[in-house]
């Protein structure tokens, strides 16, 4: 339990509570204390200092709503509310979300507790808050006139339930949520185990996929967008705004991904392979996890996967479909590679002195050169690494495995430094001469004509 003083000096990093006026209302209303926050970085993970143990899970670029205990009760307060969010470093978009944010606050609980969830409406429509993947009473299902009614402008509601299994979970309106969610309303719930030791990890990190449809130059989302989304978020974050995971080698390590976009994500971890070990059923019995290096997450589901990180360095942690890890993605761009521009270069720059031509040989240019591009838009490639451009935006981030981390530390160690004789670099020996082969015919190599 986190009271006001706590909270400001030792719980969520970063966190800006409510005005005084405001918190005497809830006060006066019996309701606990709605903490907001606006920070965009990663915040410390709340430890539990009593009941059950658990080993709290970190949310990339979030936070943890806090509670209070009355009556036996876990209480916490949603506020859904218009947001400011930075998507990236000079990028922000006007949204809806919950406490400050979008996404919205985790909720951390334990399996057996009951929560009760008072949840205020400070948007100009009614909503509702669905409880994704609980076992719960009809009623407090969230779906707006069939379980119960939305939430007026201005009115606080409480949702009340048992947490009757671990496990990750997710929450988002279920009224207008075409408009709602496509602005940005979502967030995750986490339920520990009751046992403490149950598949116990060092580091547990959450993330949730979801995107958003912003023209350039623009900060308000597109919400009829149907599958043309140009910004592909993890957290409502776009890399490099996205956190690196920080972990220490040898830790065990839990990555939680959920996903409330309109497509599904194969998340592919370079340097790994990883077993499966949640799903939105439950958990997977650790006979029968699955190794993978890549796991496709459907709509509106979830998936954990665990692995032991041995491996020392900077891995790439991303979706695999190649336009998810771009910004500001055009649709409609036509393809230069291979055309001759030179002429209309010259053209061109008699009315536009600083026209540069791109495409004729890929948009790997795009990472390297500063081209003039609307304000409040980050460019589609962006990142600089150890070595260079990192050519990647959207759905990417960096495992960054170092000796020594200290548990609780997530801070940035910076970029890994490779042995050289680990490292690729220019060859210049000899080279063995390339193989050339113009029969489209299924090739086949003779082993008895292989000398050596």
């Amino acid at each position: 339990m986190l009271n006001r003083r706590q909270l400001l000096g030792t719980g969520v990093a970063g966190a800006a509570l409510i005005t005084t006026e405001a918190w005497s209302q809830t006060s006066n209303r019996s309701l606990p204390e709605a903490a907001l926050t606006n920070v965009a970085g990663t915040q410390a993970p709340v430890v539990p200092t009593t009941g059950v143990d658990y080993n709290p899970v970190v949310t990339l670029n979030g936070w943890t709503l806090p509670f209070r205990m009355k009556d036996g009760i876990k209480e916490f307060h949603l506020v859904a509310e218009p947001v400011e969010r930075e998507l990236a470093e000079g990028t922000v978009a006007y949204l809806w979300g919950y406490n400050g944010t979008s996404i919205g606050p985790t909720i951390e609980a334990v399996e057996g507790d009951r929560v009760r969830i008072f949840v205020t409406n400070r948007l100009p429509e009614a909503t509702t808050v669905h409880w994704h993947g609980q076992i719960l009473p009809s009623g407090m299902d969230g779906v707006h006139g069939l379980s119960g009614p939305g939430i007026p402008p201005g009115k606080t509601f409480a949702y009340e339930f048992d947490l009757k299994k671990s496990g990750t979970f997710m929450y988002h309106p279920h009224g207008d949520e075409m408009v709602q969610m496509a602005m940005g309303m979502m967030g995750m719930f986490v339920v520990h185990p009751k046992d403490p030791a149950f598949r116990r990890v060092d580091r547990d990190f959450l993330i949730m996929l979801n995107a958003f449809d912003i023209d350039p130059g623009t900060r308000v989302p597109r919400i009829m967008t149907m599958t043309d989304f140009n910004l592909w978020t993890w957290n409502s974050r776009i890399f490099p705004g996205i956190d690196p995971l920080v972990v220490s080698q040898g830790d065990d390590v839990r990555v939680r991904v959920g996903n409330l976009t309109m497509t599904n994500h194969p998340v592919h971890m370079h340097g790994y392979d990883f077993k499966v070990s949640c799903t939105d059923g439950g958990w997977v019995p650790p006979e029968v996890a699955w190794p993978e290096v890549s796991i496709d997450i459907p709509v509106g589901a979830m998936r954990a996967f665990d692995f032991k990180a041995d491996h020392l360095g900077d891995w790439a942690i991303h979706c695999h479909k190649s336009h998810h890890t771009m910004n500001a993605m055009g649709h409609d761009i036509p393809t230069f590679i291979g055309a001759d521009k030179t002429a209309l270069t010259q053209k061109i720059r008699q009315f536009q002195p600083e026209y540069m031509p791109m495409g004729t040989a890929g948009m790997a240019d795009m990472a390297k050169m500063e081209m003039p591009i609307p304000d409040n838009t980050t460019p589609m490639m962006n990142g600089w690494g150890k070595y260079g451009p990192i050519e990647m935006g959207g759905m990417f981030s960096v495992v960054k495995v170092r000796q020594g981390i200290a548990s609780g530390d997530y801070s940035d160690p910076g970029w890994y430094d490779s042995p050289p004789h680990e490292t690729v670099a220019e060859w210049t020996g000899d080279v063995p001469t390339p193989v050339e082969v113009t029969d489209t015919a299924t090739q086949y190599t003779d082993l008895s004509k292989i000398s050596g």
